[in-house]
């Protein structure tokens, strides 16, 4: 009896710091190397690296602050992951099974549109061959179909931040 296995070769785009230069947009990665996490983001990101602040006082927002920053919704989470799962492959999207890409959103506290997307995985799983473009194709339909209506406290913050774990 013979048995026939198919591999095929997966591209890992994302094994060191790297600049990606495309058509009409640049993004980032850096590479921890003592942990293998990847962090990609588009290069017009200012927020990326950024504490987020209470602007009234200057100070970083306390790690244990639950304090609500929008308004509760009932379709925003619903549509992130729509444009998330939308974006990939039938045939990526067998690959990334199991697997969780965490996406982060920063959001202005002053309109609540999102206006910075950043993304988190390591070097070794599915996620690292997946090209830039589906990366960029999620940040922007969430920039242009999602938004979200800060609160009094959320509009005393240089940004909002919301940040998840979007398993496949």
């Amino acid at each position: 009896i013979l048995f026939c296995n198919n591999t095929f070769a997966q591209t890992n785009y994302y094994k060191v710091d790297k600049t990606f230069y495309e058509n009409d947009y640049t993004y980032q990665c850096d590479v921890n190397e003592k942990s293998q996490r990847v962090l990609l983001y588009n290069t017009e990101n200012k927020l990326t690296y950024v504490d987020q602040i209470v602007k009234s006082t200057g100070k970083p927002i306390p790690l244990d602050d639950c304090t609500a920053s929008f308004e509760d919704d009932n379709w925003t989470k619903d549509k992130c992951h729509t444009i998330i799962k939308g974006a990939f492959s039938s045939d990526e999207t067998r690959r990334l099974k199991g697997r969780g890409l965490y996406v982060a959103m920063y959001i202005s506290s002053e309109t609540g549109k999102i206006t910075e997307v950043d993304f988190d995985f390591v070097t070794f799983n599915s996620f690292a061959t997946i090209p830039v473009c589906v990366y960029r194709q999620i940040e922007t339909q969430l920039k242009e179909h999602v938004w979200f209506v800060p609160t009094e406290y959320g509009k005393g913050l240089n940004y909002i931040y919301l940040g998840w774990k979007y398993y496949f």
